[in-house]
Protein backbone atom coordinates (compact mmCIF):
# COMPACT_ATOMS: atom_id res chain seq x y z
CA UNK A 1 0.00 0.00 0.00
CA UNK A 2 1.64 3.81 -0.56
CA UNK A 3 1.79 6.13 1.88
CA UNK A 4 3.00 9.45 2.10
CA UNK A 5 3.35 10.85 5.80
CA UNK A 6 3.81 14.60 6.08
CA UNK A 7 5.36 16.33 9.54
CA UNK A 8 6.32 19.12 10.33
CA UNK A 9 3.20 21.68 10.43
CA UNK A 10 2.65 24.33 13.48
CA UNK A 11 2.08 27.49 14.21
CA UNK A 12 4.95 30.57 13.23
CA UNK A 13 5.24 34.28 13.09
CA UNK A 14 5.72 36.12 9.94
CA UNK A 15 9.30 36.04 8.88
CA UNK A 16 9.66 32.81 10.80
CA UNK A 17 10.73 29.16 8.80
CA UNK A 18 9.19 25.79 9.40
CA UNK A 19 10.38 22.42 7.23
CA UNK A 20 7.70 20.09 6.53
CA UNK A 21 8.78 16.55 5.50
CA UNK A 22 7.26 13.88 3.23
CA UNK A 23 8.51 10.24 3.92
CA UNK A 24 6.97 8.06 1.13
CA UNK A 25 6.48 4.02 2.01
CA UNK A 26 4.57 1.22 -0.38
CA UNK A 27 7.06 1.02 -3.86
CA UNK A 28 10.49 2.98 -4.69
CA UNK A 29 9.44 6.40 -5.77
CA UNK A 30 13.06 6.82 -7.09
CA UNK A 31 11.50 7.42 -10.65
CA UNK A 32 9.29 9.85 -9.39
CA UNK A 33 8.16 13.50 -9.52
CA UNK A 34 7.22 14.38 -6.27
CA UNK A 35 5.41 17.75 -5.40
CA UNK A 36 4.00 19.88 -2.56
CA UNK A 37 0.67 21.83 -3.14
CA UNK A 38 -1.18 23.88 -0.55
CA UNK A 39 -4.59 24.97 -0.38
CA UNK A 40 -6.13 27.91 1.63
CA UNK A 41 -10.13 27.78 2.93
CA UNK A 42 -11.68 28.54 0.17
CA UNK A 43 -9.34 28.74 -2.58
CA UNK A 44 -8.41 26.01 -4.85
CA UNK A 45 -5.46 23.09 -4.51
CA UNK A 46 -2.18 25.47 -5.39
CA UNK A 47 1.03 23.92 -7.20
CA UNK A 48 4.11 25.19 -4.41
CA UNK A 49 7.22 23.46 -5.72
CA UNK A 50 8.03 19.91 -7.36
CA UNK A 51 11.63 17.64 -7.15
CA UNK A 52 12.68 15.12 -10.20
CA UNK A 53 14.48 12.55 -8.09
CA UNK A 54 15.59 10.93 -11.60
CA UNK A 55 17.36 14.24 -13.02
CA UNK A 56 19.92 15.06 -10.67
CA UNK A 57 17.15 16.15 -8.24
CA UNK A 58 16.28 19.13 -10.55
CA UNK A 59 13.90 21.39 -8.75
CA UNK A 60 10.95 23.95 -9.86
CA UNK A 61 8.93 26.56 -7.86
CA UNK A 62 5.44 28.74 -8.15
CA UNK A 63 6.33 32.35 -8.72
CA UNK A 64 4.49 33.02 -5.24
CA UNK A 65 7.26 30.79 -3.32
CA UNK A 66 10.43 31.17 -5.15
CA UNK A 67 13.57 32.29 -3.21
CA UNK A 68 11.74 31.53 -0.30
CA UNK A 69 10.57 27.91 -0.26
CA UNK A 70 13.81 24.95 -1.04
CA UNK A 71 12.52 21.65 -1.65
CA UNK A 72 15.10 18.72 -1.06
CA UNK A 73 15.24 14.79 -0.52
CA UNK A 74 16.97 12.31 1.53
CA UNK A 75 16.79 9.17 -1.05
CA UNK A 76 17.89 6.89 1.88
CA UNK A 77 15.08 7.73 4.08
CA UNK A 78 12.66 8.02 0.97
CA UNK A 79 12.15 11.55 2.35
CA UNK A 80 11.52 14.83 0.48
CA UNK A 81 11.54 18.20 2.42
CA UNK A 82 9.89 21.65 2.25
CA UNK A 83 11.90 24.29 3.63
CA UNK A 84 9.86 27.46 4.45
CA UNK A 85 11.65 30.78 5.08
CA UNK A 86 10.23 34.41 5.12
CA UNK A 87 7.21 33.23 5.76
CA UNK A 88 4.32 35.08 4.88
CA UNK A 89 0.80 35.23 6.42
CA UNK A 90 -0.36 34.35 2.90
CA UNK A 91 1.42 31.18 3.10
CA UNK A 92 -1.08 29.72 5.55
CA UNK A 93 -2.90 26.49 4.13
CA UNK A 94 -2.90 22.71 4.46
CA UNK A 95 0.48 21.53 2.74
CA UNK A 96 0.08 18.29 0.49
CA UNK A 97 2.64 16.23 -0.59
CA UNK A 98 2.50 14.39 -3.94
CA UNK A 99 3.85 11.59 -6.02
CA UNK A 100 3.14 8.97 -8.98
CA UNK A 101 1.45 9.68 -12.49
CA UNK A 102 3.40 12.57 -14.46
CA UNK A 103 3.84 14.80 -12.05
CA UNK A 104 4.53 18.84 -13.12
CA UNK A 105 2.30 21.83 -11.32
CA UNK A 106 -1.24 20.31 -11.72
CA UNK A 107 -2.30 18.66 -8.90
CA UNK A 108 -4.45 15.76 -11.08
CA UNK A 109 -1.12 14.74 -12.44
CA UNK A 110 -0.57 13.11 -9.33
CA UNK A 111 -1.45 9.50 -8.05
CA UNK A 112 -0.20 9.06 -4.43
CA UNK A 113 -1.25 12.06 -1.81
CA UNK A 114 -0.98 12.66 2.04
CA UNK A 115 -2.97 13.59 4.48
CA UNK A 116 -1.32 16.89 4.52
CA UNK A 117 -0.19 19.31 7.60
CA UNK A 118 -1.47 22.57 8.78
CA UNK A 119 0.40 26.12 8.27
CA UNK A 120 -0.71 29.06 10.01
CA UNK A 121 1.80 32.28 9.82
CA UNK A 122 0.60 34.89 12.16
CA UNK A 123 1.32 38.59 11.45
Amino acid sequence: QVQLDESGGGLVQAGGSLRLSCTASGRPFSRDVMGWFRQAPGKEREFVGLIRWMIGSSTYYADSVKGRFTISRDSAKNTVYLQMNSLKPEDTAVYYCAAGGRGGSNWSSYDYWGQGTQVTVSS
